[in-house]
């Protein structure tokens, strides 16, 4: 049985050409397309460097080694490998014969000092009030999914929200990889577990969330929903589990709750569209967008409350609390924009008050327009 230092120091020497970048704190993503091609991204702006592996069989060998140290199978029948580096870095590898040119390796940064909500408003993703705004929105347990496109920092957000979360609190959470860093003192992280090469032995997101529901959670996180356990963690929101949280792909706060249908529609449960939207706007309260501007910043865009699914109209109810304006770039090509409140009266009100909590003051006042 080899060490698991060994292991470790081994599998980076394979991995020396990326190395310094792998020990660069200001990288965030580096990715490899074949061994000759390799970019970073610094700051949220993509550059290519001029580090390469010695051959395709070196690339290959790399992630071979990696697919040992994780437990997974790489081969022409199993040519997508997803894992982590020692560090927690989350690396999604593709190779041939499905990546002709390949392999192609994405490596997510895993940093270990999280990110705090007041580090965001530092970098301006977010403002004072949003921050105060949103402190009394987790604590007082309503249903919030963060939603952005791809790097755009979902899962620092969630991170970040983490920390209003009381400490008395029993948190689970739930992941395909481990990312979520919850700084928190009772938190029960689980993973879900590919088949192996027979396979069997796979353990699903929604197996977790279902097991998780008899642990006696106060708060359930999906690092990230993917699929048919979109209904689940659903029809948990809208059984009594409050404080639920989660991230998933989509690119405005209504285009989120379209995406959690098409992911309920996954499952194996054969309920009626009407009531399946019912008790998306039911379950769902608040949809925190995150989104990555033009020029590598990621922002807040929206922090949106929703309101149900009407019949009638058979359309959600949405009403945005908070929204990015824009005011065009400055002399250093960066956008200038800030998050504003709308000052809208949110329908939760009656949940922030039973727990002894209230709005921020600059929430008051007439909407705006």
């Amino acid at each position: 049985m080899i060490p698991k230092n060994v292991f470790e120091e081994t599998l980076l020497q394979f991995l020396a050409p990326v190395r310094p970048y792998l020990d660069d704190p200001s990288v965030s993503e580096i990715m490899i397309n074949g061994p000759d091609q390799i970019y970073i991204e610094r700051g949220g702006i993509l550059e290519r460097v001029p580090a390469s592996f010695a051959s395709r069989e070196a690339l290959l060998a790399a992630l071979r080694n990696l697919s040992q140290y994780v437990g997974k199978y790489v081969d022409e029948a199993h040519p997508i490998l997803e894992g982590r580096l020692p560090d927690g870095s989350r690396v999604e590898a593709l190779l041939p014969p499905i990546a002709p040119d390949g392999p192609h390796v994405a490596i997510r940064r895993f940093f270990k000092e999280a990110l705090t909500v007041e580090r965001l408003v530092q970098f301006g993703s977010l403002t004072g009030v949003a921050a105060a705004a949103l402190q009394v929105m987790v604590m007082s347990k309503l249903n919030i999914m963060v939603a952005g496109g791809t790097g755009s920092g979902k899962t620092s957000m969630l991170n970040a929200l983490s920390g209003f979360i009381p400490d008395g609190d029993r948190v689970v959470v739930i992941e395909d990889s481990r990312e979520v860093q919850f700084q928190k003192p009772h938190v029960v992280q689980l993973e879900a577990r590919p088949a192996d090469a027979k396979g069997q032995g796979a353990v699903s997101i929604r197996d977790l969330f279902r097991a998780t529901l008899r642990m006696r959670p106060d708060r359930v996180v999906v690092g990230e929903i993917r699929g048919g356990e979109a209904l689940d963690i659903v029809q948990a929101m809208t059984s009594g589990h409050g404080g639920c949280m989660g991230t998933l792909h989509a690119t405005h706060p209504r285009d989120t709750l379209t995406r959690l249908e098409t992911m309920c529609m996954m499952s194996d449960i054969d309920m009626p569209l009407q009531a399946m939207r019912q008790q998306i706007g039911s379950g769902v309260q608040l949809v925190v967008q995150v989104s990555r501007l033009r020029d590598g910043s990621r922002k807040v865009t929206h922090v949106t409350e929703v309101k149900g699914y009407d019949l009638e109209s058979q359309r959600y109810g949405v009403q945005d609390l908070f929204v990015r304006e824009y005011r065009g770039m400055d002399e250093n090509n960066r956008v200038v924009s800030d998050l504003v409140p709308t000052c809208v009266e949110p329908g939760f009100l009656p949940q922030l008050q039973e727990h002894g909590l209230e709005l921020p003051d600059a929430m008051k006042g007439p909407p705006r327009s």
